[in-house]
């Protein structure tokens, strides 16, 4: 079978000025359910559909392995189109067993979520799925008539079955249903239970604020379980820990800029017992005397493969490469940041890295981003606080 994802973005949303591209805890909405998406390894393809150039290139530029980006027609991004109109559209277009509909505006989903409700769609043979959070509250109609419960018999709430609340975050459909109901649910249908705080779908200003203060939560609480278990730092050199220009001297000696604040940062890991080491691709003289006078005996120029140089010093020092935090700038470091457990990049790293890195520095390469990732290290191995 064939599992797509597909989410439709449109241009011009009214409760929100641009909100499908707008910045939320330092991200584009749409990248934080497509992101776990991705993340999954549910589906053959993942797709957005959008009647916005602007929207398709920052789709693009955000993720540019992973997604497929398709026009939408205008008939299918009106205030008044539905989103079965842009399914059947798509329908058209990219060939699937079971497609998945993700809405950009449940940014809390995650890929457990994905992986779980595949599952159960398999196994209990569905023909459509739904998510939905429960809820205990006691509902009623605006003439006053209750609709769930009976207010003489009124139940405690830890008695009270409750029911389930479609929150909206994704959708699986057979194809043969989409064709038979032009809809996304039919046949036999199951429903995929989600946290308690997934049952926030952005639709106003305070849905922002309070979605926005959830996503950092949870961004600050992954970032304090990761850097909190690292034993040992390994960096890169050109573009980590020197801005990455090539500076002479009268001589014509290669010489390379360094910020001090940055030496300090290793030097608070190591008062802190985590060990440090440095490793180049080159191997350069004015590299090779700053690490002496910083007093970093694991230092190593010209490796080839950094990947294989890594595990061997994770063995040797009998650390596992998920106790490693590792920063690097270019595509040479993208084997070492896809194998440790607290991948890091300067804020100028290259997009493959940007996009694989657990943690991007709010400082580039140079000015300040080894010792921000120290700082931070240094911080949760000690206190357990997140990150302010």
């Amino acid at each position: 079978m064939r599992w797509v994802a597909f989410m439709p973005l449109r241009a011009n949303s009214k409760s929100i000025v641009d909100k499908n591209v707008r910045a939320i805890a330092g991200r584009p909405l749409f990248a934080w359910s497509l992101e776990q998406a991705i993340a999954s390894q549910c589906f053959d393809e993942i797709y957005v559909a959008s009647d916005s150039a602007r929207i398709r290139d920052k789709v693009l530029e955000e993720f540019p392995a992973g997604v497929t980006v398709l026009d939408r027609s205008a008939e299918t991004s009106t205030d008044t189109a539905s989103t079965e109109s842009a399914m059947l559209e798509f329908k058209q277009r990219a060939a699937f067993d079971v497609v998945c509909l993700i809405q950009a505006t449940s940014p809390l989903t995650r890929a457990e979520d994905f992986i779980a409700a595949k599952r159960k769609f398999q196994n209990e043979h569905l023909d459509s799925l739904l998510t939905a959070v429960e809820s205990k509250r006691f509902y009623w109609t605006g003439g006053g008539t209750p609709i769930n419960y009976d207010p003489l018999k009124r139940p405690r709430r830890q008695d009270f079955a409750g029911c389930m609340m479609e929150n909206g975050a994704f959708y699986f459909t057979r194809l043969e249903i989409l064709e038979e109901f032009g809809n996304r649910l039919g046949g036999r249908i199951g429903i995929h239970e989600m946290a308690p705080e997934t049952a926030i779908e952005i639709d106003d200003q305070t849905d922002w604020i309070i979605v926005e203060q959830l996503l950092l939560r949870q961004k600050l609480m992954k970032l304090s379980a990761y850097a909190g278990q690292v034993k040992m730092l390994v960096l890169d050199v050109d573009g980590t820990f020197t801005d990455g220009g090539m500076y002479y001297g009268p001589e014509g000696e290669a010489l390379k800029k360094f910020n001090t604040r940055d030496a300090h940062g290793l030097q608070l890991l190591r008062k802190n017992g985590i060990g440090v080491c440095v490793m180049s691709s080159e191997n350069s003289p004015a590299v090779a005397a700053r690490m002496k006078k910083l007093g970093i005996d694991e230092y190593y120029p010209g490796v080839n493969d950094k990947l294989a140089q890594l595990k061997e010093l994770a063995k040797r020092k009998a650390i596992a490469l998920q106790d490693i935090a590792y920063i690097g700038d270019d595509l040479c470091d993208l084997a070492c940041l896809e194998n440790v457990g607290f991948a890091c990049c300067p804020a100028d790293a290259v997009p493959e890295v940007l996009q694989n890195a657990r943690y991007v520095c709010e400082h580039s390469a140079g000015h300040g981003a080894v010792r921000e990732v120290c700082d931070l290290i240094v911080k949760m191995k000690n206190s357990g606080q997140m990150i302010a």
